[in-house]
């Protein structure tokens, strides 16, 4: 019992981590266009992100817990070594000010560790295909999304003077921006849950797959008090480096995240909320001018992207045999 709730402790501060690595998903966009000052920016996010819950389902949830590896293979070893890669690779990729996907390195840290027990046979082949397409196809509809309405709004406001566009979204990007940080929420803190959840079962507290609503709450509630820290690194690598926004530029980028997250959500994928924004923002950056976007910035993001997950996947492998030193 004592190690179970050493565990559970473990998983809330990566669910932590996630939200001040990922604090730049909610709100690079609001204060790189300076709509909103930092110190008020986190408390917006955090909200929205702790208040996801009454909004979502748990099908994320339900998918990470028992959709990724087998959940009758899954014990203290399997999740200390899941936790171990992905708590890892965040922190590497938070100091270097590099936006990785948090729920990409937990599911890579899932496999590793899963396989590392069991072998090849302990993979849930359609939730890891699933979420493996997501890895392309969540940047690409944020992409699309965020050009599409670039155009359109663009096209709808084409006779408005640029003072009144930039007024007018300044005030829309509040509504988008929390849209935004609430499908963080309800994507995100899914993901721990599930992981929790799925130790509960391990260890008997549970007779099926069941998320209680104290595991709930208390991971909307870590993932909100990372936010509230922020992650100002990865913030200016959002918000300025791959181009420049404006309100207008914001408002697109956010809504078209906020519908890749929600539909996401809704079917019980697990996407990566880093890739979501950051394709939108190429996406509208796409929209202005190819040379708006600076493409080498977009290339070592999405370098971190595609090693993510065999990165995290290495060092649960390794947690996982590190820990048969000490645990039976």
């Amino acid at each position: 019992m004592t190690f179970l709730i050493v565990l559970i402790a473990l998983a809330l501060v990566f669910d932590f981590l996630n939200g001040l690595h990922d604090a730049a998903n909610s709100i690079a966009t609001i204060v790189s266009t300076r709509v909103l000052a930092p110190r008020y920016a986190v408390f917006w996010a955090a909200f929205f992100n702790f208040v996801a819950f009454l909004v979502f389902g748990l099908h994320v949830a339900g998918t990470v817990g028992s959709g990724i590896i087998d959940v009758a293979a899954v014990d203290d070893r399997v999740i200390l070594g899941a936790l171990g890669g992905a708590i890892s690779w965040n922190l590497i990729t938070w100091y270097a000010g590099i936006p990785s996907s948090s729920s990409h390195a937990l599911i890579g840290g899932l496999l590793g560790a899963g396989i590392a027990k069991a072998g090849l046979g302990v993979i849930v082949w359609p939730g890891v295909i699933a979420t493996s397409a997501a890895i392309v196809l969540s940047p690409a509809l944020g992409f699309a999304l965020g050009l599409v309405l670039m155009l359109a709004v663009s096209w709808i406001f084409i006779r408005s003077t640029p003072h009144a566009v930039d007024g007018l979204f300044r005030g829309l990007q509040f509504v988008s921006a929390s849209l935004y940080s609430l499908g963080h929420g309800g994507n995100d803190a899914q993901k721990t849950m599930g992981i929790i959840a799925a130790l509960l079962y391990a260890h008997g507290e549970s007779g099926a797959f069941h998320v209680p609503l104290w595991v709930v709450l208390s991971c909307q509630g870590a993932m909100a008090l990372g936010t509230l820290l922020g992650g100002w690194r990865i913030v200016h690598t959002m918000g300025s480096k791959i181009t420049r926004l404006t309100p207008l530029q914001g408002f697109c980028a956010e809504t078209g995240g906020a519908a890749t997250l929600f539909a996401a959500t809704a079917f019980g994928i697990p996407v990566s909320t880093t890739h979501t924004i950051t394709g939108a923002i190429v996406g509208v950056g796409a929209a202005r001018r190819v040379s708006a976007v600076r493409w080498n910035v977009a290339q070592g993001i999405v370098i971190a992207w595609v090693i993510t997950m065999p990165a995290a996947a290495l060092v649960a492998a390794l947690t996982y045999a590190a820990s048969g030193l000490v645990l039976p």
